[in-house]
């Protein structure tokens, strides 16, 4: 239903955002796969079915984007974006919501907080920001983030790039108070 052309990569190693030199360095990588869109250029009333079909994809994309990011041990924040090619609809992208989160919430252990999530319209090489929060409490301030990624030859009109994003740590520079990771309670996914 919706057939691969291809998976990309990225992986961001930083080492200091204008201060000194981190003790270790953060890691961010994202994991994005082109896909068909068998929706293109016609209206479907009942997208919700489809999203079973993207499940294996998504556990696919983070098995490959821990791997990259040197195996799961430190992971705790993570986000998922998908881009839908000019002849789909914005709500071809929001059929990622539910398996976008499935695979990461299966490998990693059913973090608490949720997964958290953007998606646009755009053309071949559009790039768009996929938003990162600490998997365990939504509110810690210190793993707000963003990671831009895009694909250069996709999407083509009648596609999809669905995206996943995983981080090891805080900013590297994070200094915005709030609550802290080694204070998250874990009761409801918030604090």
């Amino acid at each position: 239903m919706f057939r691969l052309r291809k998976i990309t990569l990225v992986l961001d190693e930083i080492h200091h955002d204008g201060g000194p030199d981190a003790t270790t360095p953060r890691l961010r990588g994202a994991a994005l796969a082109v896909v068909s869109n068998p929706f293109a250029g016609r209206y479907e009333p009942d997208l919700q079915p489809a999203m079973e079909a993207l499940k294996p994809l998504s556990v696919t994309l983070c098995e490959k984007l821990i791997a990259a990011l040197g195996g799961p041990d430190g992971i705790d924040a993570y986000g998922k974006g998908a881009i839908v090619g000019a002849a789909g609809e914005l709500e071809h992208g929001a059929l990622w919501h539910a398996p976008g989160g499935y695979g990461m919430r299966a490998i990693l252990g059913d973090p608490k907080a949720i997964v958290p999530s953007t998606k646009k319209v755009g053309g071949i090489g559009a790039s768009i920001d996929l938003p990162l929060t600490h998997s365990g409490a939504s509110y810690v301030r210190s793993h707000f983030d963003a990671m831009t990624v895009s694909v250069p030859d996709g999407p083509k009109p009648d596609e999809l790039v669905f995206a996943l994003v995983m981080a090891k740590g805080p900013r590297v520079h994070s200094r915005m108070g709030g609550l802290e990771a080694w204070d998250i309670k874990g009761e409801d996914g918030l604090r």
